[in-house]
């Protein structure tokens, strides 16, 4: 046997769901994708909507999980959680994704380093606003590493978090690095209102509401 082989089969991941549906968010929005939800979540963002996610899941093998997103024959791939760096074995993973010609994405809540993620993932990285309860979380160290190949999410509250928003925006330069996605909190923000600050102040971000949940409302593996 051959060590890619044993390294397979041996290399376990806590699963949390594996579906095939469109992309909701992201410059992805609306492609057809494949996601693998990892289990398990260091942050308790006031606004989470994946609670499902911090416990429970099963274990697979690396390879079980390759082979289950085969047989949905799709070639995007987005792992996401919960915080999928949370596991080592995410790294595996993502490569093995790469290798296999997927056009891969990982979603992660920016609270973890996102340095040893494979270079060809598309790294979508939150940047946590104060009305998340997590803003000391997130890894500013992760700034620098951000390619045009990433992208950088910021989901808001209310005014408070966008005027925060474009602090940041203007105090780590971030529309250099890469595309800035704002996100208004489903329950608290109503998307026209966002829409009118980023225009009012002429604010080059990408807007994004959750398409996914426009379609099919707040239904899990969705």
């Amino acid at each position: 046997m051959s060590a890619i082989a044993a390294s397979g089969r041996s290399v376990r991941l806590r699963i949390t769901e594996i579906f095939h549906s469109l992309q909701g968010e992201t410059s992805r929005t609306g492609l057809p994708t494949v996601f693998v939800r990892l289990t398990g979540c260091p942050l308790r963002c006031t606004w989470c909507d994946t609670e499902y996610s911090f416990t429970g899941g099963q274990m697979m093998a690396l390879d079980e999980v390759l082979a289950q997103i085969a047989r949905f024959g799709c070639k995007t791939v987005c792992v996401t959680g919960g915080e999928p760096l949370a596991q080592k074995a995410c790294l595996p993973l993502l490569t093995r994704l790469c290798d296999a010609g997927y056009s891969v994405s990982l979603e992660t809540s920016g609270a973890l380093p996102i340095g040893e993620v494979d270079p060809r993932v598309s790294r979508i990285v939150d940047l946590k606003a104060p009305g998340s309860g997590e803003e000391a979380r997130n890894c500013l160290d992760n700034i620098p590493l951000l390619t045009p190949h990433d992208e950088l999410k910021l989901v808001l509250a209310d005014e408070a978090d966008y005027q925060w928003a474009k602090t940041q925006i203007d105090t780590h330069q971030l529309l250099e690095r890469c595309p800035v996605l704002l996100a208004p909190v489903q329950s608290t923000l109503p998307p026209a209102q966002l829409a009118e600050w980023i225009l009012r102040d002429r604010l080059p971000v990408r807007m994004q509401v959750q398409l996914h949940k426009v379609i099919w409302g707040n239904a899990p593996g969705r």
